[in-house]
């Protein structure tokens, strides 16, 4: 083949034997006849330097792919080197000249130079016709770090379940209730009063001083099903600041048959609400003080003129005083890490447990009822909030009623009251009947809710929500609970 790339004159095999055989000379004055390493090299720069081999030719030997070298890092990357100058076919490569390589061990064949890494057209081993490169051995892998003690990474990077209780069923009881366990149909809406509309589940909580506090209201199965509001009603405010804060909690429920139910416990929600603010730095210090007897009679007031204008109002809208009416439960809390003194009170059925020690009491006060755990407290002077209620009273007998409004009526069901002293560990529960009424008739329910929140830490808002919708069959009113963890 002449260098022009014209078409052979002889045997397409000449120009391998001229190159290979031992009576050619070589091409220029060396001090010793070339070896086989160097025919070799040049052979290998001559098919790199050129196409495919002519048809015909002896297969080649496969050549081994070179053992990767762990490249050192350099300070700096090298300046890029010029390209090379045109060369011959049969002119050695330049990284045929780099220097001897070492084969993996157990080979016979003979010391190759280190190729430049091919392009990516030459890997496919089509261009090099019977030549099929090896592929080069993998590098080691490095050894897998060991892991490190568990003091030295989070807990979130460990390989471990997260910690905590599993989720709470869907239900407990043989079967499962009757209704769909996520609501099906809205309310009908009326567009001149959107504000009345209501949401089908509430859920909050906050933690002052050594309590926690968990509340969620959310909508029964039945009413979800029938497209009916939520009649239950939840407020949750903190009035004052520091050590001298209270919290309150009120739980109101409306009437099942009555029209706007839920506008009803909602009013008694606020108006409760409103009564109690208003009042919030004497019952803090009545709290404080022990005062049992002052704090009966005060809130017992209040609650009379709270539910007194919800029955006032059913006047306005044209409706029997009992069709707009509504239940009300509600729980005190201060906010000095030093009282441990909880009060409930409010009118009307419900529940409120204690968990203590993994067991449930059921320490729903009667209605005539005016024991408690020992809180010992003594009347105090008589003294009026800037509504001219009486918190305290001499010898339970009421502040007169203003001339300028009529009294009051008394409430349809009698006032329940109790105080009690919290102990670290306990779980204060106060809930409507569609929690309390399962509670008490569901072995299985409250051996679920004592396992879960008997454990160390509160659970989050969402644990809470996932708790308290638990169903049991046969129950399928909305469920409102109020929950308190002593730390």
């Amino acid at each position: 083949m002449s260098q022009q790339g014209g078409r052979p004159t002889s045997s397409e095999d000449d120009w391998w034997r001229q190159l290979y055989d031992d009576a050619t000379d070589d091409t220029g004055p060396v001090p010793a006849p070339d070896s086989l390493d160097d025919r070799f090299a040049s052979a290998s720069g001559t098919l790199d330097a050129g196409g495919p081999a002519p048809a015909g030719s002896p297969p080649a030997p496969t050549v081994p792919g070179p053992r990767p070298a762990a490249p050192a890092a350099p300070a700096d990357p090298p300046p890029r080197p010029a390209d090379p100058p045109p060369r011959a076919p049969w002119e050695p490569s330049p990284a045929a000249a780099a220097g001897p390589v070492t084969f993996p061990p157990g080979t016979d064949r003979p010391p190759q130079p280190q190729p430049s890494p091919p392009p990516a057209a030459r890997t496919s081993g089509t261009a090099f016709g019977p030549w099929t490169p090896a592929a080069p051995p993998p590098p080691p892998t490095a050894p897998p770090a060991p892991e490190p003690a568990d003091d030295s990474v989070p807990r979130a990077s460990r390989l471990e379940p997260p910690p905590g209780p599993l989720p709470s069923p869907a239900h407990v009881g043989s079967r499962p209730p009757t209704y769909d366990a996520e609501p099906t149909a809205l309310p009908p809406a009326d567009p001149d009063e959107l504000d009345g509309l209501v949401p089908d589940t509430v859920l909050d909580g906050a933690r002052y001083g050594a309590c926690t506090l968990r509340a969620a209201s959310v909508r029964g199965d039945s009413a979800r099903y029938r497209g009916e509001p939520r009649r239950d009603a939840l407020l949750t405010a903190r009035f004052g600041t520091g050590e001298q804060a209270l919290v309150l909690v009120a739980l109101a429920t409306g009437g099942r048959t009555a029209p706007g139910a839920h506008r009803a416990a909602a009013e008694a929600c606020r108006w409760i609400g409103a009564a109690v603010g208003r009042s919030h730095a004497r019952l803090v210090d009545d709290i404080r003080a022990a005062r049992r007897g002052d704090l009966k009679s005060g809130l017992h007031r209040l609650t009379d003129r709270s539910l007194g204008k919800l029955r006032a109002g059913a006047a306005d809208q044209g409706l029997e005083p009992d069709a707009h009416t509504a239940t009300l439960r509600c729980l005190l809390l201060p906010a000095d890490p030093e009282c441990r003194t909880r009060v409930f009170f409010g009118v009307g059925p419900g529940g409120l447990f204690r968990l203590r020690d993994g067991a449930w009491q059921d320490i729903e006060p009667e209605p005539t009822e005016i024991r408690g755990e020992p809180v010992v407290g003594f009347g105090s002077p008589p003294s009026e909030t800037p509504d001219g209620d009486r918190l305290t009273m001499d010898l339970g007998i009421p502040t007169p009623p203003s001339p300028y409004e009529p009294a009051p009526e008394p409430p349809r069901e009698p006032f329940r009251f109790r105080t009690s002293i919290a102990r670290p560990g306990d779980t204060l529960l106060m809930c409507g009947t569609g929690l309390a009424d399962p509670l008490r008739g569901e072995r299985e329910l409250r051996a679920h809710l004592a396992d879960r929140w008997s454990r160390p830490e509160p659970p989050g808002l969402a644990a809470f929500l996932a708790d308290t919708q638990v169903r049991v069959k046969g129950y399928a009113d909305d469920r409102t609970a109020v929950a308190v963890w002593e730390a």
